[in-house]
């Protein structure tokens, strides 16, 4: 595959996340809204609809991190990532 297709898939997934975390955010706001406003369980039914909203967002959302990772769209950073890098390289060090 060429570069251009796999920058472009790229970055439509880090769009997809970035909008998907959005909605999660403005359905929590949501549910808080209804909750603040809610008189003797009059707006539940509202509340719970967000809430089933948000947590079928944070699926979605994870679903599409797991395949990004998976196809190798995105790659760990931080800590984690480069204490494993280590363990390789010490690895191939003792093998050899």
């Amino acid at each position: 595959m060429s570069d251009l297709f796999i920058n472009i898939v790229c970055l439509f997934m880090k769009t997809l996340a970035f909008i998907a975390f959005i909605a999660i955010i403005a359905s929590l706001g949501s549910a808080l809204f209804h909750l603040a406003r809610t008189r003797n369980g009059e707006e539940s039914n509202k509340i719970a609809k967000a809430l089933t909203v948000r947590i079928g967002l944070s699926l979605l959302l994870f679903i599409l991190i797991f395949i990004a990772f998976a196809t190798g769209l995105i790659q760990p950073q931080g800590i984690g990532a480069r204490m494993q890098q280590i363990q390789i390289q010490n690895t191939l060090n003792h093998k050899q």
